[in-house]
């Protein structure tokens, strides 16, 4: 049973909001408005990313991220972003939280699950078992999944140039992801809100919105 002292500390608490969704879904666009939206309604936002966030983590990240000829085993490629998490969740998330701050985050564990657990075929038993490892209790309170048809995406991120590691990846691979992706916010609905990301800006933020209000609300009353 709660405690007073838990329900206070629980009440003070700032929130975890994660946008995730695959390449070309326009995650940095929306993730600047999200946080400047958050902030009109007088919260403190610390705006950070995965894998990132902390200098070890952003070490990480050149990593995972550089085009190489080496391949990157599914195996190593997952480790590196579990330690990369732990590293974030200790140094950023955790602190960020407890004084009552709201969290935005580039990516979180969803993103573990779709795109070493869909696209690699890593067994999705293996990143539970990172996830309660890592994270413990923490999960996020809101998670905006972003929804682009892969070669919608994958047109988007040719446009823009300078591919990554996992812009190099075909189609069928970002359909993999996507599923996961699509798959955990159909079986958890009250976590995640599926927001139409080939719609013009206005009628994604206004998705987005719609999605926030309630969070920022119920903080609001409490």
């Amino acid at each position: 049973m709660e405690t007073e002292l838990e329900a206070e500390l629980s009440a003070h608490r700032g929130r975890f909001i994660v946008v995730e969704g695959i390449e070309g879904a326009g995650k940095s666009t929306h993730i600047t408005h999200i946080v400047n939206y958050i902030r009109a309604e007088g919260r403190e936002v610390v705006a950070t990313r995965e894998p990132g966030g902390t200098a070890l983590g952003e070490s990480i990240r050149e990593l995972v991220l550089a085009p190489s000829k080496e391949p990157m085993s599914p195996e190593a490629e997952v480790l590196l972003m579990f330690a990369a998490r732990a590293q974030h969740i200790e140094d950023v998330i955790e602190p960020a939280l407890g004084r009552g701050a709201w969290v935005v985050c580039d990516r979180f564990t969803d993103a573990t699950y779709a795109y070493q657990g869909g696209g690699r075929d890593m067994p999705l038993s293996r990143i539970a078992a990172l996830e309660d490892w890592v994270q413990g209790a923490l999960r996020p309170d809101l998670t905006l999944l972003l929804d682009v048809d892969p070669e919608v995406g994958l047109k988007r991120v040719g446009e823009r140039g300078g591919k990554d590691r996992f812009d190099q990846e075909n189609v069928e691979f970002f359909a993999k992801v996507r599923e996961v992706y699509l798959r955990r916010a159909t079986l958890d609905r009250h976590r995640y809100a599926i927001i139409n990301a080939d719609q013009e800006i206005g009628k994604v933020r206004q998705g987005i919105a719609s999605a926030l209000d309630p969070l920022l609300a119920t903080k609001a009353d409490g």
